[in-house]
């Protein structure tokens, strides 16, 4: 508004121009504002794909009321990063944006200006504020080099050290006489009588699922997936290592250009030529991945696969076909240290949870809302659902999640559907007393079989503490190019080797190709920062 009006002065225009440029700016403050006086917003949250409409949100409902906002909302299930890239060119982003790092430290070097810097209103979110002063690791991890803080992260406390667990149909191994498998050389066994006998014992050969996974993204990896068996050669995942990096022994690498990934490539490869991996892997999407495992009634269709918890993967009535396993050596006689994905601090922390555009015409309100949201109260309700139908009120003080209403569902899909859960901004504060669910219990006794790898996991030398470190604006603009050009060579590459073979003749070639990605140079700039951090902590 400021340039239109220097332009009309400039022009020495009539004071009934300007006078209608001031009745123009008046209707825009109005339209910000509803019928009934509350101010008027608008967000956009990636969101589950299973998670209802927010409008049957009632502890959502309370929380807008409690802000005297009324939001426009704008729900994304799918495709978000094709999305994201085209409004953020635009420079027309809603008030608000949530979900997990669905604005990253990249975004905000590469669309600078978009984004309000939050650092000079904490005095308006104190809720926010007793985060960073009872976990200052938050603060850590909101805050830019420069000091500014533009997302702002969550903390919710009750999750274990591990996305991923990996699971087995015991029912039939015990139909068809066989052991749960140690190493990969007896899972390809295993994986290979699934296909061939009738594991289900419906009589029919043809309708067992071998192994599945959930969907690979065009990105990098992610939870419930294969990459898991890196871990039998000594590779420590951390925070899902989706765009491959690692550490090992202090020492930053790329399993992308790792022998150890080409011997695990070659295994899945097998694998899926002999028809022991769902053909569906590479096109199926994560509700497809879920239904498929929950089989019809009580027959089971998939043997070995991975997930968070039981009852979320396999449904109630399923459940108790399957058992969790302990790592996988890859031959009974290797000598690797086992490890697997460590991922306490992604799913404990999050950055960038939610954050406010800098041209919003009513920041205020804005800042009122996202306050509502970090009061322990309403964060548990954020992540497990509303209280009365959720979360029950004990009367002093402490809290207890309730089962599904739907008795036929499981708690883990009860919470997806029900609210926001993992995806949405909260702090989870420590001395908040509440009684955890039947699958969140569960989730403990199914993660007793990871337990000896995960403790032995260093976190000084084995652990990249992403979620930690924070890069200048050029090296993060170095590291954003460089991994989206691997990323575009390396993913399509995944799945073309399992699907089609061929990477024994195509990898020397392949190897050459990520280093000219700028792969050398982002490792080069990783284990600077690495090395900084663990000097300092």
């Amino acid at each position: 508004m400021k340039k239109v009006l220097n332009g009309f002065l400039a022009l020495s225009l009539s004071a009934t121009v300007l006078a209608a440029c001031s009745n123009e700016k008046v209707d825009k403050e109005e339209a910000a504002t509803t019928k009934d006086g509350k101010a008027q917003i608008t967000a956009l949250i990636t969101k589950h794909p299973l998670t209802q409409d927010l409008k049957k949100m009632e502890w959502l409902k309370k929380v807008e009321e409690e802000a005297g906002v009324k939001i426009k909302w704008e729900e994304v299930s799918a495709d978000w990063d094709q999305k994201k890239g085209a409004m953020l060119a635009s420079g027309d982003v809603p008030d608000l944006i949530i979900g997990p790092n669905a604005i990253t430290d990249a975004d905000f070097v590469q669309y600078q200006g978009l984004f309000e810097d939050l650092s000079d209103d904490m005095d308006k979110l104190p809720n926010v504020q007793a985060m960073f002063d009872a976990k200052p690791e938050t603060e850590g991890i909101a805050t830019q080099l420069d000091g500014n803080i533009y997302g702002l992260p969550k903390y919710q406390r009750f999750w274990p050290g591990t996305a991923t667990r990996q699971f087995i149909n015991h029912q039939w191994l015990e139909n068809l006489g066989l052991a749960v498998p140690t190493n990969w050389d007896e899972l390809y066994v295993v994986l290979k009588a699934f296909k061939d006998e009738d594991a289900n014992g419906n009589g029919d050969k043809n309708d067992e699922i071998p192994m599945d996974f959930s969907p690979v993204g065009t990105g990098g990896f992610g939870f419930f997936q294969p990459t898991v068996l890196l871990g039998s050669m000594g590779i420590t995942l951390a925070e899902g290592s989706g765009q491959g990096y690692f550490v090992e022994d202090g020492k930053v690498k790329n399993f992308f250009t790792d022998d150890r990934y080409k011997e695990f490539i070659e295994f899945l490869s097998k694998a899926y030529k002999e028809g022991l991996i769902s053909k569906e892997v590479f096109t199926q999407d994560y509700t497809k991945f879920q239904s498929v495992a929950r089989g019809t009634g009580d027959v089971a269709k998939v043997g070995y696969t991975y997930g968070w918890e039981l009852t979320d993967r396999f449904g109630i009535t399923l459940a108790p076909q399957y058992s969790p396993m302990a790592p996988l050596k890859k031959s009974a006689d290797s000598t690797e240290k086992l490890s697997w994905a460590y991922d306490y601090n992604s799913l404990n922390y999050g950055a960038n949870m939610i954050t406010l555009s800098s041209q919003s015409k009513n920041k205020e309100a804005a800042l009122k809302f996202i306050n509502e949201l970090y009061d322990p109260e309403v964060s548990m309700q954020v992540l497990f659902g509303s209280l009365g139908t959720n979360i029950a009120e004990n009367g002093d003080g402490s809290y207890k999640i309730l089962p599904p209403t739907d008795q036929k569902m499981d708690p883990g899909t009860w919470k997806w559907t029900s609210t926001w859960a993992d995806n949405g901004p909260m702090y989870i504060a420590d001395d908040l007393k509440l009684e955890l669910g039947s699958d969140m219990q569960s989730v403990g006794q199914q993660t007793e079989p990871l337990n000896a790898v995960l403790d032995a996991v260093d976190e000084k030398k084995d652990l990249y503490p992403g979620m930690f470190i924070k890069y200048s604006k050029e090296d993060n603009s170095k590291l954003s190019l460089n991994n989206t050009n691997l990323m575009s060579l390396a993913m399509p590459k995944f799945s073309q080797w399992i699907t089609k073979g061929g990477i024994e003749k195509d990898w020397d070639a392949y190897v050459k190709n990520a280093e000219k990605t700028g792969l050398p140079e982002n490792i080069k700039i990783m284990q600077k920062y690495y090395d900084e951090y663990m000097s300092k902590n």
